[in-house]
């Protein structure tokens, strides 16, 4: 798959780029698997905002995808591979031998066509689903558990894939794509394959709309703010804030840990940052 890049007919094209989707055989989606997705404008059930830099984005309905891949020993065709305004990867529609059809992540590889199986002894193949303890080391996975049974959670993004590094005992050690290695039971479901459509990390934005296309809201500096509004703001001409970063309430950041212990935190093994 290509990327496009536009001719400067305007300072917002002059830089803009955007994929071709050759890859992409369908553009309405499946109904049934079709669903509303309301928007929070990052206010909690209180309407007060929790999160910040939310709100707008264009009108977009969910469409339900099989991170759990329970459906076990029964093989399905591709039938499409569509686009998915919640995610940056390309989702596949499959059509199970017993007719039912799901939609799953698509990975590096799978076109139209293929055939797809979870269980516990499948072929090594990209799109097929089995527990970690049957896949060997060296193998790239994504849609990956954490729990058995609770559904993919890790690996999810375009182009991203962890790696099994080694199996000891019931676990299984997984380089993220981070680099963080971690524990995670064998009996964990995970994907063969890297997820697919790689070259969208390489894609130009161009303007400033195109965020707010996401739902995206412009996230303004401290410094351009006025005393009242930030610590940082203020002062005569531009300035460097002052005093050390930190946020409007003056909690300080760039360095804070913010993370509290948790109980997972005993099955890593090396931290992404050293």
């Amino acid at each position: 798959m290509g990327i496009k890049v536009f001719k400067p007919t305007t300072p917002g094209r002059r830089f803009m780029s955007k994929l071709t989707g050759e890859d992409i055989t369908k553009k309405n989606p499946h109904k049934p698997l079709k669903t509303k997705l309301s928007k929070t404008g990052g206010r909690n059930n209180n309407g007060r905002v929790t999160s910040r830099h939310i709100g707008g984005g264009h009108k977009k309905s969910y469409r339900v995808i099989d991170f759990k891949r329970n459906k076990l020993n029964i093989p399905g065709i591709v039938e499409t591979i569509e686009y998915d305004p919640n995610r940056n990867c390309r989702i596949g529609l499959i059509k199970y031998k017993d007719g039912e059809r799901r939609y799953i992540i698509v990975p590096q590889g799978l076109t139209v066509g293929m055939e797809v199986i979870s269980g516990e002894n499948v072929p090594i193949q990209p799109g097929n689903a089995m527990p970690l303890k049957n896949i060997p080391e060296g193998t790239f996975i994504h849609n990956i558990e954490l729990h058995p049974g609770k559904g993919g959670q890790i690996a999810r993004g375009a182009g991203t894939g962890a790696k099994i590094m080694a199996k000891d005992g019931i676990y299984c050690h997984v380089m993220m794509p981070s680099s963080e290695v971690r524990l995670i039971h064998d009996k964990c479901f995970a994907t063969i394959g890297q997820v697919g459509n790689e070259e969208f990390q390489n894609i130009t934005w161009g303007k400033a709309g195109r965020i707010r296309y996401l739902g995206k809201k412009p996230h303004v500096r401290g410094v351009a703010m006025n005393p009242i509004d930030h610590p940082h703001g203020g002062g005569e001409g531009k300035s460097s804030g002052g005093r050390h970063p930190c946020t409007p309430w003056g909690k300080p950041t760039k360095g804070y840990k913010t993370r509290t212990k948790k109980p997972s935190d005993r099955y890593i093994i090396k931290r992404r940052k050293k």
